[in-house]
Order: structure tokens, then sequence, then C-alpha cells
């Protein structure tokens, strides 16, 4: 694998392009995270063909984070490898999205959305990425305790330094997202979108307004864990596999979240996906991106085969009242 990559040349008929909010920027329906899979741990050779892959069938956003692994730091530091062997060329077609706000390294200056967390993280982030400059810096989570307008006034001057062209946060709430919009709206700054954890089996942005609050004032939604860390899958419907991440890594879908009741639902938003022609997987994912409201899903992926199955998703994003209907009863809604 020492060639020299040279990306498809049909790489963007292969996928839908989705404005973000009002902004002028666009997302690829399905965008690749770098969460899981491209730790210190994972195959290089394994993650170069997977992000091939995603490229050359017009996935053009690589999502990551300063404390992705493990260890933190190593998802960016092999994205930044990959990024010298194969990407460095195509780097005004990509858009490179990094984050701050969990727990990075030690004492009290390394963690939530102070403005001294959030410069030194991003400094460190390029260097591990071997970049100038992100697309998107979000700010990872909320925090009580620091001023919302001094993480706030850290994102706006980022953008300012060119170090970020465009300002994110993720996992906040429609209060914490409304102020934030508020305060980057007077610094002139481009807030363009919120980046949530939205699935058939969660459903929380609906519940707690954050969904309509963003469609109504046109900031994007990135939806992460589309599949329920795997269990909008076909793995799960006989049991747990002894190979699957339930069964090797409870840290993020455990064994006890995985019951009889939730393997009916299952099977049977299963037939639902036969019927209309599609897996599990890809039925999960055409749900999220139905009603335009979120512009991107972010899939995960252990083998480049796994990113072909989720972009068919994107053939068939209609469903009939009748589909959703059985779908919601399929989940007990």
């Amino acid at each position: 694998m020492n060639e020299i990559y040279q990306a498809s040349d049909h790489r963007y008929d292969r996928m839908k392009y989705n404005r973000v909010g009002r902004s002028g920027l666009h997302f690829p329906a399905v965008s690749l995270g770098f969460w899981h899979n491209f730790g210190s741990r994972d195959n290089f050779d394994n993650m170069r063909e997977m992000c091939r892959t995603a490229f050359d069938n017009g996935i053009t956003q690589f999502d990551l984070a300063n404390n992705y692994g493990p260890v933190y730091g190593s998802a960016e530091e092999n994205f930044g490898r990959l990024f010298d062997k194969d990407f460095r060329l195509y780097r005004d077609e990509l858009l490179i999205t990094t984050k701050a706000g969990y727990d990075m390294w030690p004492g009290p200056y390394g963690d939530w959305g102070s403005r001294k967390y959030l410069f030194a993280s991003l400094d460190q982030s390029l260097k591990r990425m071997r970049l100038d400059y992100v697309d998107i810096f979000y700010h990872h989570r909320m925090d009580p305790d620091t001023p919302l307008e001094e993480t706030m006034e850290a994102l706006a001057d980022i953008v300012k330094s060119g170090k970020a062209l465009y300002a994110g946060v993720s996992n906040y709430n429609q209060e914490y997202t409304e102020k934030a919009a508020k305060l980057l709206r007077e610094l002139h700054c481009p807030f363009v979108v919120n980046q949530r954890r939205y699935s058939i089996f969660d459903r929380t942005i609906e519940e707690d307004g954050v969904k309509e609050f963003c469609r109504e004032t046109g900031i994007g939604i990135i939806a992460f864990s589309p599949l329920a860390q795997g269990l909008l899958t076909d793995k799960y419907l006989s049991g747990i596999p002894a190979d699957s991440r339930a069964a090797r890594d409870g840290r993020f879908l455990k064994k006890e979240d995985i019951t009889q009741e939730k393997i009916t639902s299952l099977r049977r938003l299963n037939e639902i996906a036969g019927q209309r022609g599609q897996t599990l997987a890809e039925m999960a994912l055409s749900w999220i991106l139905k009603d335009g409201d979120v512009c991107s899903v972010l899939i995960g992926a252990s083998r480049p085969g796994q990113i072909l199955e989720n972009i068919r998703a994107i053939q068939n994003t209609h469903f009939t009242d009748e589909e959703l209907t059985q779908i919601d009863r399929a989940c007990g809604i």
C-alpha cells in the first residue's frame, strides 16, 4: 500500500450533500467518525482502506475529537499520518472536524470549557493532525461551571484566528443551544451545527426541543450513534454474539441493555426494513435522514465493506406514514 493514492473520479456522483442549516456549508449525508477503530490499538492499513473507501464514495467529512482513541489523541495522530500519505492533495475537498470538552490531560486545565483548555487543545489537535486549520471546531459538552460567555468567546476567537472556519457544539440541550446561538450571533461567529446522539431507539433531540429549535433557527444537526452502537444492525437479532461490541467492550453498549424485549423490537424492525428492501442498518440511517432536519449521519466502521453498506441508506429516505407508525410501535412508542 505504498502507491500514491488517486481518488475516484466519480466520488461525488455517489453521495448526496445537504446544506448545514442556513449556512453556505454542505455535509455529505453520511460522514465518517473516528470515535472507534482509529486508535493506537487498531490496524493502520485497515484505517487507510476505510478512509479511501469513504472518500472514493463521496464521504468528504471526517469527524474527530481530541480524546478519541484509545489512547487519547491517537485517532488524531493516525489521521495525521493518513492525511500526509493520502489526503493532503485533497485538503480543500475535505471537511475535517475536531472537538474539546471532555477529559484530555491531568490537572485543572485539560477538561470542560475554559478558554485556556479550548485554545490549548486545538493547538495540540492541529499538531497531531498535521493541519493548519480545521473546518469545524466543536465544544464537546455543556459545562455547568464555566460561564457560557467565556466558552463561546473562545470559539469565536478561534474562528477569527483562522484555526477553525466554523464553530459547533456537541451534546448541547435546547437551552444551551439557544444561549450559544445568541452569543455567537452577537460575536459574528459562524455557528453552524449541533452534534447530538439520535437513533430510532434514542429520540432525545425530539423530546428536549433541540430538533425543532435547530430547524426553526437554521442550525444544522449531525447525528452520532445512529445505529445505537451497532444495536440497530442484524448482529443482535438472535442474542449477543461472542465477537460483538456488547460482549467484548461494555463501555458503550452493555449486555444488560440487550433484553429479550429489545431483541423482539429489533426483529420487528428488521422485518419492516426487509419489506422496504433494506437491511436494518440501512433503514435506521434512512430514518434519521427522512425529514431533512438532520444534515448528516456519523457512521463508525471496522471495515471498508460496512461503509459501502451504510452509504446505500441514501438511496431510499422516504417513509410512508404507515411505515413510520410500524417503526414507532416496534419501539413501544
